[in-house]
């Protein structure tokens, strides 16, 4: 049965949304969406409260400040990491697809990426991720130093990347074109002017400007993480099979 309309002359207060509880979790969910949708500069303690109706003094009961927020943000990202039980005869496979793995996901949340850079992430699963893959090199016969001085350098290369990805993204946005036709435009450009450098003196850059800017970024991601696992791999105990 259909609710009976208030007469006009009666005042009514409006039925105000009942806020959701304020939780940790709640707090680093938002700020996440804030960071996906805008970028890491955007995000501070006052645009989440913001974004929670609620004051920023409410949130420091949760999270310490903007430095922990981010270190929970990226906690929380690294949960969508997932990586395998080792295969011994595997591990280089294994690895390649764990990287990869951890790149799609940076890539989902560029920006969040900068985190990592100058910072040595502790929580537990920066710590999870650290030992599923030093378990796969290590059980696939990769020396223990190598494999730990691996997990940091192949972390860079990741974070590396996403972060351009997302300076890329940004400066898409700015220009008001498609993601495709400005990377097109943009290497365009680029390899238009390695091409007007005095052969003379770049006589190798000017030969081969197409095979300068032609790969795409995931060949290039590609490339410089087999070049790492090939040098693993010379180094193992057992060669790979």
């Amino acid at each position: 049965m259909e609710p009976v309309p208030a007469p006009p002359w009666r005042k009514t207060r409006p039925v105000k949304p009942v806020k959701p509880q304020l939780t940790q979790a709640l707090i680093v969910e938002t700020g996440l969406r804030i960071v996906d949708a805008e970028g890491l500069d955007a995000l501070s303690m006052r645009r989440v409260a913001q974004e929670l109706d609620t004051g920023p003094a409410s949130l420091y009961a949760h999270v310490a400040n903007k430095d922990e927020l981010l270190d929970l943000i990226y906690e929380r990202v690294l949960e969508e990491i997932e990586l395998p039980a080792p295969e011994p005869e595997r591990w280089a496979e294994q690895l390649r697809e764990a990287v990869f793995a951890m790149h799609e996901v940076f890539n989902t949340h560029a920006d969040i990426a900068r985190v990592s850079l100058a910072n040595i992430p502790t929580g537990a699963n920066a710590m999870r991720v650290a030992e599923g893959m030093m378990a796969i090199m290590v059980e696939g016969g990769v020396p223990p130093t190598a494999a730990a001085i691996a997990i940091d350098r192949i972390s860079l290369l990741v974070a590396a990347d996403a972060h351009e990805g997302a300076l890329y993204r940004g400066m898409q946005r700015a220009s008001g074109m498609a993601e495709e036709e400005f990377v097109a435009e943009h290497f365009r450009q680029v390899e238009q002017y390695i091409r007007s450098l005095p052969a003379d003196r770049f006589p190798y850059l000017a030969r081969f400007a197409n095979e300068l800017v032609r790969p795409s970024g995931e060949e290039r991601f590609a490339f410089g993480l087999d070049l790492m696992i090939a040098g693993l791999a010379a180094g193992a105990v057992r060669p790979m099979t």
